[in-house]
């Protein structure tokens, strides 16, 4: 099984090419002249960066405000630079896991490969293992979250992406959006 492991990395951050509605999802880490790429779904970026801030939340909480975790990203972390090139995917994300390290004060975030039911040779999935600050957490999930907010706008009815001809809305039985005023 080969561990992609980053204690601390340079760089970890989301990243999305390709337009609204065709994009291709990434999590990149960077140290040490080595750069690991993995795929996930928009989805999967969202979860994470939703699940790191709940994460921090309650870490600051259960410790009473004492714990180095800031409310919000700290501004000297914010990255809003473009992925690393080459890019090259080392594997496309199955499962991912949080920890929280309280004896380093750190968050760990395990991304393991998603392996075919039909692969049962492969018991050794590939993991991105990245360990940072509570304040890298908070400055990836800012950027995890503008990453995923800059697709395509919702529906105001059904709230599913739209796309530039429209959608079929659940909402107005199955018309097209201003196809039921005629």
């Amino acid at each position: 099984m080969p561990v992609f492991d980053y204690d601390p990395p340079e760089r970890f951050v989301a990243g999305a090419l390709g337009q609204p509605g065709a994009r291709v999802f990434y999590l990149q880490a960077r140290a040490e002249g080595r750069l690991t790429t993995v795929a996930l779904e928009k989805l999967q970026v969202a979860a994470l960066a939703g699940r790191l801030d709940e994460l921090l939340d309650e870490v600051l909480r259960l410790s009473g405000g004492t714990a180095q975790v800031p409310a919000l990203a700290p501004a000297d972390l914010a990255d809003d630079a473009p992925l690393d090139v080459p890019l090259a995917e080392d594997f496309r994300v199955g499962t991912m896991a949080l920890t929280w390290d309280a004896e380093k004060a750190q968050v760990v975030i395990e991304a393991q490969e998603a392996v075919d039911e039909d692969d049962l040779e492969r018991l050794d999935p590939a993991v991105l293992r990245v360990r940072i600050s509570a304040g890298a957490a908070r400055a990836f999930t800012q950027r995890a979250l503008q990453i995923v907010a800059a697709g395509r706008p919702p529906c105001p009815l059904c709230g599913q992406p739209l796309d530039a001809a429209g959608h079929v809305c659940v909402r107005l039985n199955g018309y097209r959006g201003g196809e039921a005023a005629s």
